[in-house]
């Protein structure tokens, strides 16, 4: 596919393309200043429509809506090349913050000072019609679907996901049910708070910055991208930090306590939310649960934090 598209954008006048990523949803190539000088990327989808990325172009104009700190994706044009599906966009610029601290041009800390202040920007949004009108995962309905209540889309969520994966989350969690249970309840203890943007997958390669540490834009909205508590982006986050390095546990529980600061219930509540992401997000590249994303998913289980803020 990749030279294919390429040959492509070269009949469409975009003769110097460069592959710049490959990811789980497609390709990604720069294909250099468009006919009003925007520096462009096109991104070749493996499997979205026109129509599947209908909401995403809303959202992605609701998101620029925000005046954030940092870039944010835009979809300019959507455009074919066969049976695939090309958004072309403004190329965003800087450097993923995993690249910056794996060359060490950034410590760790300036590295989590960059992604503080992306979830501070973020907790100051207004979640709009374009962000719960977003489906999650490989879903193809809306979370907010026939939900008014943050806790009751979360519930959906959690149903649809464990009945459909039962099998797999089944053998590595033998008392789910009871977990379901237990969580679902808390959930709806919790308070319904207004409704800002949730990235949902806030990684350090997510984080474009210069080599100061300073964010310059925020990739890959969409995967799990929500109107919802921002207090779920920070619970998140703190796992994704590192989720399968050697101190990986070590970040995770120093970036939770960062963020959450002294209060107890919001250390719970997002004690809670990693839960979530553990049952709803274990499937997400595999439905098998053959791969270290859903050995991570289900180790949330393993930790005597989550299981206490359950009440287990």
């Amino acid at each position: 596919m990749t030279t294919d598209v390429a040959t492509t954008y070269a009949r469409w006048g975009h003769h110097h393309t460069r592959p710049l990523g490959q990811g789980m949803e497609g390709t990604v190539h720069h294909l250099g200043p468009g006919p009003l000088g925007t520096d462009l990327v096109a991104k070749a989808w493996y499997t979205r429509t026109s129509t599947d990325l209908a909401p995403l172009r809303a959202f992605l104009d609701e998101l620029a809506d925000q005046h954030l700190p940092f870039a944010t994706p835009r979809i300019l044009h959507i455009r074919h090349h066969h049976d695939t599906t090309i958004t072309v966009e403004p190329h965003l610029h800087g450097t993923p913050l995993g690249t910056l601290t794996e060359q060490g041009t950034l410590t760790h800390a300036r590295a989590q000072d960059a992604v503080t202040h992306v979830l501070t920007a973020l907790h100051r949004t207004r979640a709009g019609h374009a962000t719960h009108a977003l489906p999650v995962l490989d879903e193809t309905r809306p979370l907010w679907e026939g939900h008014t209540t943050w806790a009751g889309a979360l519930t959906g969520l959690l149903r649809r996901r464990t009945a459909r994966f039962a099998s797999s989350l089944r053998a590595a969690l033998p008392d789910l049910d009871t977990l379901l249970d237990a969580l679902v309840e808390r959930l709806h203890r919790l308070p319904e708070g207004p409704a800002r943007i949730v990235h949902g997958d806030l990684c350090p390669p997510n984080v474009l910055a210069t080599p100061e540490g300073t964010p310059t834009a925020v990739l890959d909205w969409g995967f799990a991208t929500t109107a919802g508590d921002p207090l779920f982006d920070t619970a998140t986050t703190a796992g994704f930090y590192d989720m399968y390095g050697p101190e990986a546990r070590t970040w995770d529980d120093a970036l939770l306590t960062r963020w959450t600061g002294e209060s107890e219930a919001d250390r719970v509540r997002a004690l809670l939310y990693r839960a979530v992401y553990g049952l709803a997000g274990a499937n997400a590249y595999s439905e098998d649960g053959d791969d270290g994303h859903f050995t991570w998913c289900v180790h949330t289980f393993e930790r005597s934090d989550v299981r206490a803020a359950l009440g287990m």
